[in-house]
């Protein structure tokens, strides 16, 4: 019996959720950051500062790019293209870094980890598929843990990133949002910030899908509080990459571990016809 290739685990696919999870929650990143363009953000034109926009030209030009992301996000859901998702991936890491290049704590930047992760996962993931789905075809071992370690490393930096503003830094906006709850807002917010942090570690150490599902569903929550709080819904929906991270990494070793009884299994009955 052949033995498969040392760098291609035989059969491991990335299943039939990954690539449609990645697609949405990047084409929902970038569609909720155009709307949010097109509606003409004005604390916006201090990011546009740092390149040297003024405001009025920052407020002409912020409706093109929005319109561009929108583009780029419908994209993804029609026909990802491995160089455009790399450039997706770069632009939501620059629009990222414009917020403590703007003056604001750098947590911020890394609080938006799946504005860039997201995107660069499915990048890594499209030319292992070669079509839009992607789900009959297997990943090589080098690929699957390229795109393992990059939504890990996302979903542990989005974690800690929120953790930090409402531990350490003590971010306002957030303290209204708990308290749209009827919560304590400035005592609630570090002990949130508190168990987000170590939420980061645990995912670090150990990310067990019952860990990385409740994590989803901690960022879908948390998220909508900025809606609830008086927040555009577009926030809630350039987000996406944040819901995607963990869900999608929830969803690959699932895939590993099903393949890995499938191949012992029949490993297993094969060896009855060896001497």
């Amino acid at each position: 019996m052949a033995t498969p290739a040392p760098d291609r685990l035989a059969g491991d696919n990335p299943g039939p959720w990954l690539a449609p999870v990645l697609r949405a929650g990047t084409a929902a990143c970038f569609v909720g950051h155009g709307a949010l363009g097109l509606l003409r953000t004005a604390s916006w034109t201090s990011y546009f500062a740092v390149v040297g926009i003024g405001r009025e030209h920052a407020l002409a030009l912020m409706p093109l790019v929005g319109l561009l992301d929108v583009a780029l996000g419908l994209s993804v859901l029609v026909a990802p293209i491995r160089g455009v998702v790399f450039y997706m991936a770069a632009w939501g890491a620059w629009t990222a870094a414009l917020r403590p290049l703007a003056g604001e704590p750098a947590w911020e930047a890394i609080e938006r980890a799946g504005n860039y992760g997201a995107p660069l996962a499915l990048a890594l993931l499209v030319p292992a598929c070669g079509c839009v789905d992607g789900s009959d075809t297997a990943l090589t071992a080098g690929r699957r843990r390229a795109i393992f370690e990059t939504l890990r490393l996302t979903t542990f930096l989005l974690l800690l990133g929120h953790g930090v503003l409402g531990l350490v830094v003590r971010k306002p906006l957030l303290a209204g949002q708990y308290a749209q709850l009827g919560l304590p807002g400035a005592a609630v917010t570090p002990l949130v910030g508190g168990v987000e942090c170590l939420l980061a570690l645990l995912v670090l150490v150990r990310p067990g899908p019952r860990l990385l599902f409740g994590v989803t569903v901690w960022k879908l929550a948390s998220e909508a509080l900025g809606p609830l709080a008086g927040a555009s819904l577009w926030t809630f929906v350039e987000h996406g990459g944040s819901y995607a991270a963990p869900l999608a990494l929830a969803l690959l070793p699932a895939a590993s571990a099903r393949t890995q009884a499938v191949t012992a299994a029949t490993s297993g009955s094969a060896s009855p016809l060896r001497p």
